[in-house]
């Protein structure tokens, strides 16, 4: 019921193309190293953690592209070493970027579309970060630390951990300064009974200090365990989402903390951006340019009638299977109503996959005809 496995958006950005291959270090950079970089100087020692924690190092050589004039990517590059050509077209002069210079203080051309091209001139080394992350780690950083101190009444260092967490990079920045101010701390001894397969949902829920195991019975036998979850983990999302009720049962494992966030609140500040809603129309456009449908009804209902070409993987085992999907390829969920598709692409979503849902499920599709 958590999510464990996630799609990196740390990765993405860190993928590019090169006239010479860049190659990404295996190395953590030592926070105070970035201080002198804007905006980064405005962080505070537990911000510019994160933001260097949620950093890539990338090594090229002379003629290496790190970016072209016109791209939209969501990478933020800051120079380390080297120096840096930047051109408008071929035909211009170039702007050189030396490291430790004025001119490298700030990113490496960041308003998008890219106004240059950006070429290695001698062997450089880049810092790089996802710009939704930097952002979200500066907004929660200058606007909302105070508040959650006041509501955890310890160091908020757990809050930039949430913000760095690729399943949140699509949230909002400013939706994080009411999350935080909804969340309710929760204090829970060991064995406790968080959900209970059955009931209606009414919360969800983030793990910030312990473990919690995920108990499930099948067509009235016992419960079997079938997941652990740790600190950073979430659950309770797929029955507010889908409005069935608890699909498992969650104990703690030991005593913990949990902040959960109430429906209502679910719905306004996290379903909003991770479930993208597109009518038949737009998805049959979709699909013609390589997007695939994925069916998350059980196999029997399948079985019975699906969308040409569509692939099935009900929604009690898209965690455990989800890393089969293809991160490249963009995914429309389906279902008859639509309900446990929404709850497929939130997800989706979290694990970092381009994800939207079929606009009333597939039995207006069915009803006018367009199978």
């Amino acid at each position: 019921m958590g999510h464990a496995h996630r799609h990196d958006r740390r990765g993405e950005v860190a993928r590019r193309r090169h006239l010479v291959p860049a190659r990404t270090l295996n190395i953590m950079l030592e926070p105070q190293s970035l201080r002198h970089f804007s905006p980064l100087d405005a962080l505070s020692e537990t911000g510019l953690g994160q933001a260097a924690e949620a950093m890539t190092v990338q090594r090229l050589g002379v003629g290496g592209e790190l970016f072209r004039k016109g791209e939209r990517d969501h990478a933020v590059y800051f120079l380390l070493s080297g120096r840096v050509a930047l051109r408008s077209d071929p035909a211009s002069a170039p702007l050189y970027i030396e490291a430790d210079t004025d001119a490298a203080h700030v990113p490496l051309s960041r308003l998008k579309p890219r106004r240059y091209t950006a070429i290695a001139a001698t062997p450089v080394e880049v810092a790089v970060i996802d710009e939704d992350l930097l952002d979200n780690l500066l907004t929660a950083d200058q606007t909302t630390a105070y508040e959650v101190t006041e509501i955890s009444g310890e160091d908020p260092e757990w809050m930039f951990r949430l913000i760095c967490d690729p399943a949140f990079a699509k949230i909002p920045s400013h939706n994080f300064a009411i999350l935080f101010s909804r969340l309710e701390t929760v204090e829970v001894p060991d064995g406790e009974v968080i959900v209970r397969q059955g009931e209606i949902g009414d919360y969800y829920y983030i793990i910030r200090q312990g473990k919690a195991d995920v108990w499930r019975a099948y067509d009235g036998d016992d419960a079997t365990k079938v997941a652990q979850l740790g600190a950073g983990d979430t659950f309770g999302e797929e029955a507010l989402l889908s409005g069935e009720p608890r699909n498992a049962t969650v104990v703690m494992a030991g005593a913990g903390k949990l902040m959960r966030l109430a429906q209502a609140d679910f719905d306004t500040l996290l379903k909003p951006p991770l479930v993208h809603r597109v009518d038949p129309g737009t998805a049959a456009i979709l699909v013609g340019a390589g997007a695939r449908f994925l069916d998350v009804r059980s196999e029997s209902e399948f079985r019975e009638f699906s969308l040409p070409s569509s692939v099935n993987l009900p929604l009690g085992n898209l965690r455990g299977l989800a890393e089969q999907l293809d991160p490249r390829r963009k995914y429309i969920t389906v279902c008859e109503s639509g309900r446990r598709a929404s709850a497929a692409a939130f997800l989706l979503g979290q694990r970092g996959f381009d994800v939207c849902v079929l606009e009333g499920g597939l039995i207006p599709v069915f009803n006018n005809g367009n199978s």
